[in-house]
């Protein structure tokens, strides 16, 4: 049994589509967690409670981790030290494998401008300490032999489902309505993004591949990093649109974040885009030859779906 714990966010259904390969013994556990592939076991479960992820995780040889929880820092601190222990001692209790899909928040200020599996934890925001504090917990059970655990890391992603994508929201939303593109701090800075079924195909190659575990890996991404203006030019000529771009200063999302509070949340995250933000997949894609989508097909391919 392989169970998706988070299974209903964009990276979850692409894990779900990637799984068939290898297994079709898979669970999909959310509140309220619909069928990806025909075998699917579907398994509705709060996972702010310990005992459902208990039960969520019996039976499983392999978890994936891939909750989303609302981008506020509040939330983030009181929801993911609980549900790390929890999955944690759940795994560690049922003999099972995680594999957490994670983000790169712990990585901070100038170490990511190049960002790779050993990049130094360094958090400079409050919700980067919450997501080193996760990391350090898995790293620690590693550690100790409690479990064996991957942690994939992915920067900033997009793709079909705009769930939870800060580019779709920028880009794809404002050029959609006939707006310019939106863009934070520097437009003309690299800027690294994942392509979701890559990020999935990837996080169910890592957890299928037992030589992997115990690792830290970033998974593939293309490694040409476009600025921001060239993800809006990349955007608008799919799409056939204007390729006017909104630059907001840093100092504006705190003032804006007074009236608009997801800008306020991205406020102290405005290190990602003031300078260059490159993240390095190069150990993934020369472990399995990997060729991540092209940013631009990437993006083509996006549009196409969602018209």
């Amino acid at each position: 049994m392989q169970t998706i714990l988070g299974a209903g966010g964009a990276i979850g259904v692409e894990l779900a589509k990637a799984l068939p390969p290898y297994t079709t013994d898979i669970r999909l556990v959310s509140r309220n967690p619909k069928a990806i592939n025909p075998t699917d076991q579907l398994h509705s479960a709060d996972l702010t409670d310990a005992a459902q992820i208990d039960r969520a995780v019996a039976g499983s040889e392999i978890c994936y981790l891939t909750v989303g929880f609302d981008y506020t820092t509040k939330l983030w601190q009181q929801r993911w030290p609980v549900l790390i222990r929890n999955v944690v001692d759940a795994c560690a209790k049922h003999g099972a494998k995680l594999v957490f899909f994670d983000n790169v928040y712990a990585i901070g200020g100038d170490n990511v401008k190049h960002i790779t599996e050993s990049s130094p934890i360094s958090p400079t925001s409050k919700k980067g300490e919450v997501r080193a504090a996760v990391d350090r917990h898995i790293l620690d059970a590693v550690e100790k032999g409690r479990l064996d655990a991957i942690i994939a890391r992915a920067p900033d992603f997009f793709g079909p489902i705009k769930d939870k994508s800060i580019t779709m929201n920028l880009i794809y939303d404002n050029l959609v309505k006939g707006k310019s593109a939106q863009w934070f701090c520097n437009a003309d800075m690299p800027h690294s993004t994942g392509y979701t079924p890559d990020l999935g195909r990837g996080t169910a190659l890592l957890g299928n591949t037992p030589d992997a575990f115990n690792q830290i890996w970033n998974l593939p991404v293309d490694p040409n990093a476009p600025t921001g203006k060239e993800w809006t030019a990349y955007f608008a000529d799919v799409m056939n649109s204007k390729t006017g771009i909104q630059t907001l200063p840093g100092w504006g999302l705190w003032t804006l974040g007074l009236f608009v509070p997801i800008l306020g949340e991205m406020y102290e995250m405005r290190y990602q885009y003031d300078r260059p933000y490159v993240f390095d997949s190069a150990k993934f894609i020369n472990r399995f030859n990997y060729t991540p989508t092209a940013n631009k097909e990437a993006v083509r391919q996006t549009v196409a779906v969602i018209g």
